[in-house]
């Protein structure tokens, strides 16, 4: 199964280089939107899975978004300190 995320973007630092401080928040933030978005498929995989009869895969999916919001979190307050 392929993943690919149309999204991504490269600083090759031809027009005005970002400093490392720069670079870090655009990190943080893209790396939070990119959570986001997994923690939305995980839900819904969760709920379907339910549906299907699923319960301990659903669950262990429901943990999984639970997590994924706990790193996002950790990186909001990285983001906080830069």
């Amino acid at each position: 199964m392929s993943h690919h995320h149309g999204h991504h973007h490269h600083d090759h630092d031809t027009e005005s280089p970002l400093s490392f401080e720069e670079k870090l928040a655009k990190l943080f933030e893209h790396w939070i939107r990119h959570n986001d978005d997994h923690v939305l498929n995980y839900k819904n995989w969760a709920e379907r899975a339910k549906e299907n009869n699923m319960q301990d895969v659903g669950n262990l999916l429901e943990e999984i978004a639970e997590m994924t919001q706990t790193v996002s979190r950790k990186i909001e307050a990285a983001a906080k300190r830069l």
